[in-house]
């Protein structure tokens, strides 16, 4: 295939069969793919919808710390890990904003309402089965801002523990084997490479 063509032309959904839909929606999709030497081949593939999601690392830098949860993971727990992550706070958008998302989402899980927060980038965590597309935020804090203890919705079976770091024991937690999510481990590399940066 010679000539350049857009994706969505290269192609075509034959059916989409739902596999399961008691939590999310898992959907079978077969489709006809064009390779670029032209040739249409057959495909299936089965995709996780969960919706879209956003994740903030809120931090205080007067006093160079994060603000982390840890809770009960069980995918991670079925996969040889205790189940505990310590993650940055996130949540599904369930049809709002990001920016409003994660700002409710902070203040459920760690207490602490934060009116402005910067959006850094986006990002597809598991594109290779989960339609999901994450937007990632940073956020200042400090004790002034703190409205409540934070934990979760308890009604939705969250327990979460709040966790305040230094930024450096946070990487250094990572170097460990001890913070283990993804969303997490990029963006306390962003904010450390973004400090390191401005450092004369």
């Amino acid at each position: 295939m010679s000539e350049e063509i857009a994706t969505k032309d290269r192609v075509r959904v034959i059916d989409t069969v739902v596999l399961s839909d008691d939590w999310y929606v898992l959907r079978k999709v077969i489709f006809d793919f064009r390779r670029r030497d032209g040739v249409w081949q057959r495909q299936s593939r089965e995709t996780y919808d969960r919706g879209n999601g956003a994740t903030i690392l809120l931090h205080n830098p007067r006093e160079g710390k994060v603000l982390l949860t840890r809770q009960f993971r069980m995918p991670a727990f079925v996969n040889g890990h205790d189940g505990m992550l310590i993650e940055t706070a996130a949540g599904l958008l369930d049809d709002a904003s990001p920016e409003a998302r994660i700002r409710a989402e902070a203040e459920e899980e760690t207490g602490y309402r934060v009116e402005h927060v910067e959006k850094v980038f986006e990002a597809f965590m598991s594109p290779g089965a989960v339609t999901e597309r994450a937007y990632f935020y940073l956020g200042e804090y400090d004790g002034s801002m703190r409205v409540g203890d934070g934990g979760g919705i308890a009604d939705e079976g969250e327990e979460i523990e709040v966790l305040e770091l230094p930024l450096e024991e946070a990487m250094a937690t990572i170097r460990r084997g001890e913070i283990v999510d993804g969303k997490t481990i990029m963006l306390l590399q962003h904010l450390a490479l973004r400090q390191a940066a401005t450092r004369p």
